[in-house]
């Protein structure tokens, strides 16, 4: 698929974006408000076009993408693509002196993150440089709402405004203690240096570490910023693909907290009970990894019980994931309806792990249900959303079906 070709199916949505040379290195990245809009721009045929632009379109080979969760996180994850991939035409955010930075004042036993133009010699560590003023000045009052810290350069005796909004976890008058008061100023340069995924599994070990604890008011400060910080969109790349279109549809229709760039589905198969046997099947970006599919004799279930079955293997398989410290996947697919997708979440809840998404499609109407609803999705049976979800559903139905006949010849 050509360049032009890739643009077409390229989201309204806000991010970043890569533009790469013939040997897949990076010439030029941007940041858009609208992906969409902002390269095709680039490759308009009208558009006045200056020596460099003309001498990096020439060079363009390939595009890749990064969807954020709003155009100030653009802002911020553009800043350490640049500083990583040193992209040539990129000038602009190669001469420090011109641009804004993030500041982490470690230097004082409560740090500030503060905006500063002069990056000194000093303990405190730097974040960008970043081209927007305005839209980083935005990009701060968003981070102050998930990692409070304090705003006042020399600590008063009384709270301020900015404690009773939740915006500063009020140090001042010992309402943090300071290896507390850490962990946030970790964590918020884990998400400003781009680690957000390293950031959400280490929230997500905390929580319930407080949990386990019954230590519940410090859970629910966890959990307050994890669901913040996953309703900004992962920033994994996607190649410009159909596939990438999909995924962009499945995550709105399905209200999911991030692109389900890793989906794994289940199935069961067994006759009057004999030689159950289940299935899962494994997704990444679209396509069928089998070098991860996963295959489960039933041990624990006596007779046809389906619900059981499911139960079964999605604890076998969930279980071992968090023993083993593994990631876990952007979506789950049961091949069933409510009672089978019910079954599937209550060993997920057992497990601490409700928090990944999971969908049933039924057979026999060929509907998608998710968990708040009865009824199934309104989704029209030509849309590639339901096709695709039919063809992962398939797959996991033939691969239970292959093991099942399996165990029946060996049993014969």
């Amino acid at each position: 698929m050509d360049v032009k070709e890739k643009i077409k199916h390229i989201p309204h949505l806000p991010g970043v974006y890569i533009m790469k040379d013939a040997s897949g290195e990076a010439i030029y990245i941007g940041k858009a408000k609208d992906l969409s809009k902002r390269v095709s721009s680039y490759f308009q045929d009208g558009r006045p076009k200056t020596v460099k632009l003309m001498s990096l379109l020439e060079k363009v080979d390939d595009l890749d993408y990064v969807i954020t969760g709003s155009e100030e996180e653009a802002l911020i994850y553009e800043a350490n693509l640049v500083k990583e991939k040193k992209p040539r035409y990129n000038i602009d955010l190669k001469d420090d002196k011109s641009f804004p930075f993030l500041k982490i004042t470690l230097d004082e036993k409560f740090p500030r993150l503060i905006i500063t133009r002069k990056k000194s010699d000093d303990k405190a560590r730097y974040f960008g440089p970043y081209t927007r003023v305005k839209l980083l000045r935005n990009a701060v009052s968003i981070l102050k709402n998930i990692f409070p810290l304090r705003i006042c350069k020399n600590m008063p005796k009384e709270p301020c405004l900015a404690y009773h909004i939740g915006q500063c976890p009020g140090p001042c008058v010992n309402k943090i203690d300071e290896k507390s008061y850490k962990e946030t100023v970790d964590q918020l340069s884990l998400f400003l240096g781009g680690k957000k995924t390293k950031l959400i599994q280490e929230l997500t070990g905390k929580m319930k570490e407080f949990s386990d604890a019954k230590e519940f008011e410090k859970a629910v400060v966890i959990r307050n910023r994890l669901s913040a910080l996953t309703e900004v969109s992962d920033r994994k790349a996607v190649d410009y693909n159909s596939w990438g279109n999909v995924a962009v549809k499945l995550k709105k229709i399905l209200k999911l907290p991030r692109l389900p760039l890793k989906i794994e589905a289940f199935d069961v198969s067994n006759i009057s009970g004999k030689e159950a046997a289940g299935s899962m099947v494994y997704f990444d970006n679209g396509k069928p990894d089998k070098s991860n599919y996963r295959k489960f004799r039933i041990k624990n279930v006596k007779g046809i019980d389906d619900y059981a079955m499911m139960k079964e293997i999605i604890t076998r398989r969930y279980k071992r994931l968090k023993e083993e410290k593994k990631a876990f996947p952007d979506l789950i697919i049961i091949d069933g309806g409510k009672g089978h997708l019910q079954a599937a979440y209550e060993e997920l809840l057992k497990l601490s792990l409700s928090r990944i998404p999971v969908v049933g499609i039924a057979k026999q109407e060929e509907r998608i249900y998710t968990l708040d609803s009865q009824r199934p999705l309104n989704i029209n049976k030509d849309s590639e959303i339901l096709h695709f979800i039919q063809h992962i559903r398939d797959e996991a139905h033939r691969f239970a079906l292959k093991y099942h006949h399996k165990l029946r010849r060996g049993a014969w």
